[in-house]
């Protein structure tokens, strides 16, 4: 990985108890950040923290559910009574599959709210409260979490997350332009299919035929996204602010199977 130089530096990652949040702590960390971890329970943030520990970095858990407004001011002063300052911030945190792939007629109002809460207003609240201290130093940056189906309009059954996503993309855009000149960047990545957890339980021939359907022939990593993260937190990334980078192989639109019907095998 290049040298993008992070000591000194402080960050905030949430949702990175497992998937991409915990790879891009694991790799903010291995660049010299001090990362605090957040993760909706107290031992997935822990066991991300015994990671940094055990590679000889610096971290701190936080765990708390980022639609709460006690939880993330709370988070953003814990970097600041620790450390002293707050340089930068991953809004990562997503909800479970078990809120998405339901229709809009069948859709449960709980099931909108929990994915615009989580990927949406959290990440609203970590920048209300992490922009202040940033904006005393002059120094910071924010990179959100969107997704390709926010730039492509996703699929059936997701009109909840694609539109939160979708908020993401408009709150990043907006916020670039209020924090550029206080020496804040505030950009966003747009993950495709990522091979973490989430996809564990869905059968192969769904994942089959995503890779099929990708000019990469695959699905992308954890580390692929941490890598993105890594640069957009570093000083070389310091021109690129309101930005919204896909991390997709190419391909933001597929053909994918209805929902609620058997995935085909790929062809």
């Amino acid at each position: 990985m290049p040298d993008y130089d992070l000591k000194g530096r402080v960050a905030i990652v949430t949702g990175a108890g497992r998937g991409i949040g915990r790879a891009e702590a694991l790799a903010l960390a291995a660049e010299g950040a001090a990362v605090l971890v957040n993760s909706r329970t107290a031992e997935s943030a822990q066991e991300t923290v015994e990671r940094i520990r055990a590679a000889g970095g610096e971290a701190l858990a936080a765990p708390g559910d980022v639609a709460s407004e006690e939880v993330a001011n709370g988070v953003v002063q814990q970097a600041l009574q620790r450390y002293g300052r707050l340089d930068v911030l991953v809004n990562n945190a997503g909800a479970g599959a078990e809120f998405m792939n339901q229709r809009v007629g069948e859709m449960s109002i709980a099931a909108w709210d929990r994915i615009c809460e989580t990927h949406l207003r959290g990440t609203f609240l970590f920048c209300h409260f992490a922009v202040p201290a940033m904006r005393a130093r002059g120094y910071g940056r924010i990179i959100n979490t969107s997704s390709m189906h926010a730039l492509g309009g996703g699929r059936e059954g997701i009109v909840n997350y694609t539109t939160a996503k979708a908020g993401v993309l408009g709150l990043t855009r907006s916020l670039a332009k209020e924090t550029g000149r206080n020496g804040i960047t505030v950009n966003a990545i747009a993950p495709g299919f990522i091979e973490t957890d989430f996809f564990s339980t869905y059968p192969q021939a769904f994942l089959a035929q995503i890779r099929s359907q990708n000019p990469m022939g695959r699905l992308g990593t954890p580390e692929d996204c941490a890598a993105l993260v890594c640069f957009l937190a570093s000083r070389q990334a310091g021109f690129i602010n309101g930005a919204v980078l896909p991390v997709d192989g190419g391909r933001r639109e597929y053909a994918l199977t209805p929902v609620g019907q058997a995935a085909p095998e790929a062809v």
